[in-house]
């Protein structure tokens, strides 16, 4: 990759993890299926106004809607609401971590759905890596500590990295759709589904009008975390491939923590820390590039896509 793409890939990595930050911030005010609404129709506005300009035919989908209607659920929906409000519960820090563990899922998934990615010694010691971590992180003798605990904030995360996992097996069925289209119509159907549960389970309409910086929160994971992050990873899966593409799963925990630390004063574990490691040595040993380097041998097949 060039310098252009370099800096693409870490602009991506910093909308994406600066959506945690954003989604603390609104939900200091709003509810968390509220939030996941204003996010998803923001971003399905925005990508739907570039599907418009760009004169796609909707008519391309035609038997595709009962797949979009999973895909909406499985790969924004459920993963977006469950990430919110693991939010009110633990640091938007550690909703990262556990969010980089989506492409550990995939491999697993891929064994099970598909023909051409199968399970080797290799990917299973990096599974059991990264799992690994995931565990080291959840047993804590202070994780209940607190009026709420943090238990199920974490499940939350960990339900919904398998979600992303299994959207993007899914998702290899919709490869003659450009993606930008896919993402928003997923966005749209995802705004949908979840509108009928923010107004049911919330009534956001009770609650007190947001004031500034919760509405330049909501703009800002809407807009910038949710639709133009799809654009520039949409571009860097054009320009450089999906095995390259996913270096940004290293760099998104990254810069939620420095966000979440620097901004929010969320205090930073050191055993988060050693988890975070546990999952990213599991990644670098799936994805295969640094046994590469060092014994020179092959690559392992692209791994999971990871979302925020």
């Amino acid at each position: 990759m060039g310098a252009g793409e370099w800096a693409l890939l870490l602009l991506l990595a910093l909308l994406w993890g600066a959506s945690f930050y954003f989604q603390k911030n609104v939900l200091l005010e709003l509810r968390p299926f509220t939030l996941v609404f204003g996010r998803l129709a923001l971003a399905a506005v925005a990508l739907n106004i570039v599907i418009l300009i760009t004169s796609f035919r909707f008519a391309a989908l035609r038997g595709h809607w009962g797949g979009m209607l999973l895909m909406g659920a499985l790969n924004n929906a459920i993963p977006f609401c469950l990430f919110a409000w693991s939010q009110t519960r633990i640091t938007s820090g550690l909703a990262a971590i556990f969010n980089a563990t989506a492409p550990l899922f995939t491999v697993v998934a891929a064994h099970f759905f598909t023909r051409d990615e199968r399970l080797t010694a290799r990917k299973i010691a990096g599974v059991i890596c990264g799992i690994s971590g995931v565990i080291f992180i959840m047993i804590s003798p202070n994780v209940l500590i607190g009026p709420r605990g943090s238990i199920g904030g974490q499940l939350a995360c960990v339900i919904a990295a398998v979600c992303y996992s299994l959207a993007s097996i899914y998702a290899r069925r919709f490869r003659e759709i450009p993606s930008i289209v896919l993402a928003g119509i997923q966005a749209a159907i995802a705004a949908l589904m979840v509108l009928p549960v923010a107004l049911i389970v919330e009534q956001p309409w009770r609650l007190a009008m947001p004031g500034a910086k919760t509405w330049a929160a909501l703009l800002g994971v809407g807009l910038l975390s949710t639709a133009l992050a799809y654009a520039i990873y949409f571009r860097l899966l054009a320009r450089v491939g999906a095995t390259n593409t996913i270096i940004v799963t290293f760099l998104i925990p990254v810069s939620a923590i420095l966000l979440g630390t620097l901004l929010l004063n969320e205090p930073l574990k050191l055993r988060q820390l050693g988890g975070m490691a546990c999952i990213f040595l599991g990644l670098a040993i799936i994805d295969g590039r640094i046994a590469k380097i060092l014994f020179g041998g092959q690559r392992a097949p692209k791994i999971a896509e990871v979302h925020a």
